[in-house]
C-alpha cells in the first residue's frame, strides 16, 4: 500500500511527462515610470508658468485713448459707454463687447477696439454719415440704414425722403439715382416720397414736383427725362409740376404769372 502511494508521488513528480495542455508564456513589459513622472512634472511647469504670466500680464485697464473726427459723438459719451469695463484686466477684457457697447451709441457707425501695452485701450470711432432726412424727424445714412429716429438736430442741407416704415433703402437708393440723372442736367433732386399707395413723387431744386404715380414707375421716370432732354429744358423754371401719369404723355402745371398755358398731350386725366 505505501509502495503504491510513492509510486504515485514519483509518477505525479516526473518531470519527463507532458501536460495536456499547453499554456502560452505570457512576458510582461517592463515600465519605465520616469517618462510619464517627467511628462507630468513638465506640464505642471508649463500651466504654472502660463498661470504665472498670465496673471502678471492681465493687470486693470489703467488708459483709455479715444480716437476719430467727432462731430456729433462726443469722447465723453464714448468713455461712459466703455466704464462699465474699465475694472477688468488688460488680457481679460472681452474686446468685442466694448466695441459692441460702443456702436450702440447715437451717430456711431462702426467702432474697432484694441489693446496697448501695458494696460491701454485704444478706441476707435467712425461717426454715420447722414445723408437724407427720414419723415419727420429721422435721419438715414449712407447706406440707406434710419440711425437715428427723433433727431433733435436735422441739417438743412439734408434731401428730405418719406415712406411707409421698411422703404427706407428702396426709397434711398431710388432717390440717389434720380438725383445723379437731374445733376447731369443742370438740376438737383431735394426730395422724394412714396405713399401707402406706393405712388411716388419727385421734388426737385427748382421747385419743380414730378408725379410718377404707383404703377410703371420706371418706364414713366425713363418718360420723364425724355422730356426733360427735349421740350422741357428750355422752360423748366416755369414749370410748377408735371403729372407722368398719363399712358403716353404728361401733363404741366405751371407757375403763376408764366405766359404758358396748362397742357395735355391727348388725355382728359391720369391713370394710377
Amino acid at each position: 500500500m505505501l509502495r503504491r502511494r510513492a509510486n504515485k508521488r514519483k509518477k505525479a513528480a516526473d518531470p519527463d511527462k507532458k501536460p495536456l495542455i499547453r499554456l502560452p508564456k505570457i512576458v510582461m513589459p517592463r515600465i519605465d515610470w520616469r517618462i510619464p513622472l517627467n511628462s507630468l512634472i513638465l506640464a505642471s511647469v508649463l500651466v504654472g508658468t502660463y498661470t504665472a504670466t498670465t496673471w502678471a500680464l492681465d493687470k486693470q485697464i489703467s488708459t483709455v485713448r479715444i480716437e476719430g473726427k467727432f462731430d456729433r459723438v462726443s469722447a465723453a459719451q464714448v468713455e461712459a459707454a466703455i466704464m462699465p469695463f474699465r475694472h477688468r484686466g488688460f488680457l481679460s477684457i472681452n474686446l468685442r463687447e466694448v466695441q459692441a457697447a460702443v456702436t450702440e451709441l447715437p451717430w456711431v457707425e462702426r467702432a474697432t477696439v484694441r489693446r496697448s501695452w501695458p494696460a491701454k485701450l485704444v478706441v476707435v470711432v467712425t461717426e454715420e454719415r447722414a445723408a437724407a432726412q427720414w419723415r419727420e424727424s429721422g435721419l438715414l445714412n449712407v447706406y440707406g440704414k434710419l440711425f437715428v429716429e427723433q433727431a433733435s438736430h436735422i441739417p438743412a442741407e439734408l434731401p428730405h425722403l418719406s415712406g411707409p416704415p421698411g422703404t427706407e433703402l428702396e426709397v434711398a437708393e431710388r432717390f440717389f439715382a434720380l438725383d445723379t440723372a437731374m445733376q447731369q442736367r443742370g438740376l438737383t433732386a431735394v426730395s422724394l416720397k412714396v405713399d401707402e399707395r406706393g405712388a411716388w413723387e419727385l421734388g426737385l431744386g427748382n421747385g419743380m414736383m414730378v408725379r410718377f404715380g404707383a404703377v410703371e414707375v420706371d418706364s414713366r421716370i425713363e418718360r420723364f427725362f425724355d422730356a426733360m432732354d427735349g421740350v422741357l429744358a428750355p422752360i423748366a423754371n416755369q414749370v410748377a409740376y408735371i403729372d407722368m401719369r398719363y399712358t403716353n404723355g404728361f401733363a404741366i402745371g405751371w407757375r403763376p404769372g408764366s405766359r404758358a398755358k396748362l397742357a395735355a398731350k391727348g388725355e382728359s386725366g391720369p391713370h394710377g
